[in-house]
């Protein structure tokens, strides 16, 4: 993204609608300007102000003269009065970028929207995860933070060392040069992005093993880290396994999400069972 200088008159708006801070006032050319490293073509700015199209000539001599007169300007918090903000056609490696911050985008290695992954919510059609296993949605990155590839690189070597089985409909899998290393392409690690999920999963009775791992990690890079556990119920619906190590651990267990396979079944030889999200 980028804003048109000879139409940008200043008001601030946008510096309060990024979700990253990537945009400031300039005090040299006062003008809005986009830190370009830190912004992760979310386009929040873009499709988040109302763009009217005034002469940018006019609306600087207004607040001038009201400016003059010590009359204070308060424009219209949602609006870029001048339509300032121009997308840049984004190129490889940087489209990568928009692909998982813009939640309107789809992602073109699995066509959904946001991060690109539907995760364990459709588990009762999609079998991702299979009674005695345990499935991990481990998320780096939030609004105001954001992360690098190379973060989640760490992640991934540490993960794939320990026997892991990545989610193969996951975009960040998708990235990787070599699954079997957790090994991502060296062309988008310093891209930035929102935020972007690693699926994982491995047998239930890891889930302790997993999780420490991922802990360990987590104090070695510059972001912020949530884990998100799915698992199969038994016939009764509950789930005797993972629940008490996650308890053990010092979660406080809630159920994000039951499926309760009434959907559609992807799969001829997945039977419609309970499942239970763990977050």
């Amino acid at each position: 993204m980028k804003i048109n200088p000879s139409k940008c008159v200043a008001c601030g708006n946008c510096t309060y609608v990024c979700p990253m801070g990537a945009i400031y006032i300039d005090p040299v050319i006062h003008r809005a300007t986009i830190n370009d490293d830190a912004c992760v073509e979310c386009y929040a700015c873009f499709n988040g102000l109302s763009q009217e199209h005034l002469p940018p000539t006019v609306v600087r001599t207004i607040r001038k003269v009201l400016a003059f007169l010590r009359i204070r300007f308060d424009p219209e918090p949602d609006v870029c009065p001048t339509a300032a903000f121009e997308p840049n056609e984004l190129t490889w490696p940087r489209v990568v970028r928009r692909a998982f911050s813009d939640p309107r985008v789809p992602h073109e290695s699995t066509g959904v929207e946001g991060r690109g992954t539907e995760e364990v919510k459709t588990n009762d059609v999609t079998g991702r995860v299979k009674l005695g296993e345990v499935g991990f949605t481990i998320e780096f990155g939030r609004p105001g933070v954001g992360v690098r590839f190379r973060e989640i690189q760490e992640a991934c070597w540490a993960l794939a060392q320990a026997g892991v089985t990545f989610e193969k409909k996951n975009p960040i899998t998708s990235l990787m040069k070599d699954v079997s290393t957790g090994t991502l392409r060296e062309d988008i690690l310093g891209e930035k992005v929102m935020s972007a999920i690693v699926e994982v999963k491995a047998a239930a009775t890891r889930t302790e093993e997993i999780i420490r791992l991922v802990w360990d990690v987590e104090k070695r890079i510059h972001t912020v880290v949530s884990i998100g556990v799915g698992v199969r119920c038994d016939a009764d619906g509950e789930d005797t396994i993972v629940a008490p190590i996650l308890e053990r651990l010092g979660y406080k267990l809630e159920r994000a999400k039951t499926n309760a396979g009434l959907g559609r079944v992807a799969t001829a030889t997945i039977a419609p069972k309970h499942d239970l999200v763990q977050a």
